[in-house]
């Protein structure tokens, strides 16, 4: 046969998501501080967007009112059409006349089911999302906390500073720079000081000059080349160089790490006691220097629903103070009455209106996905927001979609990233969902249970006898609930708990 190109035709199916279609389940699956970014993104893009106030809040009676008939509606389950599935009524076209003709320009009933589709979009805020009820004193709080925050800054921003404001010459404070663009994010100087020697030209007894200078700086310990310097550097700082603590990091590293308690205490010629001590005057010194300044500890969580106790019952709210409410500008009604636009000026005002709707509508079917899932967390974890993380039941995703009436992939998709204030604190959504434990007698106990009573086990040990994973095993046995040790360890090590061998304090 001979070889060469050819040309064949095949014919295979395949799945694909239409843009519109990625746009919702991206809308679905963004938190909501990255939702309000999407629809900003969308509304730059598309003229006849505009952005509205919400409906104004209700009365407190209105809010006990919506509880009552959320306690009467319990167990009907939300028939709510999955993002998954392309809403139904999307297609925005006018009606026909005849199978050639042009389509007819009934503008006046189209702008009058736009009008239908804003009016649904504001009941749906009005029926769904009951306001978190502040004071003046909570709301005064609040305020001083958004006014109080700063934008922070890295530590390679505050080690220049630094630079700028020490006595060295124009030459040195080149070479402090250099150190400082070779310091990471944790406070370690990641190039040795022959590599920079060797890359700049520099003499090696300059920059170690330069670099004992840059150790100096604040935090305490940043510019250590490892972890033992770092914390002798912190040691230095407070003048400890004859202490016990600086003593054991610069001659037994290597057994502190291993927990050789005995064998320090011989070669320092001290007591176990006095090592003891010093280990954690020890522990207290800080690791990674540059912690403070690490982004994510500025973190801020925007819980995305709120769960209210009202009465014996618990209401649910998803947050609406910063999703946007849209709806098409009216102003474009009057171009498209106008007479004298060309075809061309009418069929992308049409085209945008289209747009338009079908993103409204997947915002609206946004929110109401995330509170029939959220309602169905509340109904099966009603223990856990009453007592506590040790009354979590098992719950999956399927089980809950199930009830909603959504794909499991529709559920992961919007719980994720999201967060859910409770009365017994915020936490992520994914947290409600864990797999299960059955008890001796008969009931399921959530893994996140069965884990957080294994951490109290831990925490209430005699540090001179600390629990193995066995006994662990044991205890767990006598109250009714039988795993594995491997999976004791493996909780252990979630926990960040080390081995018995090593928590041993002697």
């Amino acid at each position: 046969m001979a070889q060469g190109l050819q040309l064949s035709q095949r014919l295979t199916q395949s799945l694909v998501l239409s843009p519109q279609m990625q746009q919702s389940l991206a809308m679905l699956q963004a938190p909501t501080m990255e939702l309000k970014a999407l629809v900003e993104q969308e509304m730059n893009q598309n003229p006849l967007l505009e952005e509205v106030a919400t409906a104004e809040p209700e009365t407190e009676a209105e809010v006990e009112a919506a509880a009552a008939d959320k306690k009467s509606d319990e167990g009907e389950s939300a028939n709510t059409p999955d993002p998954a599935e392309p809403p139904a009524d999307v297609n925005f076209d006018s009606t026909t006349e005849g199978g050639g003709d042009e389509p007819a320009d009934d503008f006046a009933a189209e702008f009058e089911r736009l009008a239908q589709i804003d009016q649904e979009w504001r009941d749906h805020f009005a029926q769904t999302n009951l306001p978190m009820r502040q004071s003046a004193e909570d709301e005064e709080k609040r305020q001083f906390m958004f006014d109080s925050l700063v934008a922070s800054i890295s530590l390679q921003e505050s080690l220049l500073e630094q630079v700028r404001e020490s006595d060295l010459s124009a030459e040195d404070r080149a070479v402090a720079e250099l150190l400082v663009g070779n310091i990471d994010d944790h406070g370690y100087l990641k190039a040795s000081v022959e590599d920079l020697a060797l890359a700049t030209g520099i003499p090696p007894t300059k920059i170690a000059q330069l670099l004992t200078k840059v150790q100096t700086f604040d935090p305490p310990g940043v510019g250590a080349r490892n972890l033992r310097e770092c914390l002798m550097l912190q040691l230095e700082r407070d003048g400890e160089q004859e202490a016990l603590e600086y003593r054991i990091l610069r001659e037994h590293m290597e057994a502190l790490s291993k927990n050789r308690i005995p064998e320090m205490a011989r070669g320092l010629d001290v007591s176990l006691d006095d090592v003891q001590e010093a280990i954690a005057r020890i522990r207290t010194l800080e690791p990674r220097p540059g912690r403070s300044f690490l982004s994510d500890t500025n973190q801020y969580i925007m819980p995305e629903v709120f769960v209210q106790r009202a009465g014996d019952d618990f209401v649910v709210s998803t947050n609406h103070d910063h999703v946007p409410h849209l709806r098409i500008s009216n102003t474009y009604k009057d171009m498209m009455a106008t007479a004298g636009n060309t075809p061309e000026v009418l069929n992308y005002i049409r085209e945008k209106i289209r747009a338009g709707k079908f993103l409204i509508k997947s915002l609206h079917q946004r929110q109401q996905t995330i509170l029939n899932i959220a309602n169905e967390i509340v109904k099966r974890q009603r223990e856990f927001l009453e007592k506590g993380v040790a009354f979590l039941k098992p719950m999956t995703m399927v089980q809950v979609a199930e009830i909603v009436g959504v794909h499991e992939t529709t559920v992961s998709r919007a719980v994720s990233g999201k967060y859910m204030q409770t009365p017994q604190g915020i936490f992520e959504m994914k947290y409600f969902f864990t797999a299960g434990i059955q008890t001796s007698d008969g009931e399921n106990m959530s893994n996140t249970s069965v884990k957080d009573l294994i951490a109290d086990m831990f925490r209430n040990e005699n540090v001179t006898q600390p629990l193995s994973d066995q006994e662990i095993v044991v205890r767990l046995k006598a109250k009714g609930i039988e795993i594995a040790r491997r999976t004791v360890a493996k909780y252990r090590g979630e926990l960040n708990i080390l081995p018995s061998n090593l928590r041993k304090v002697y």
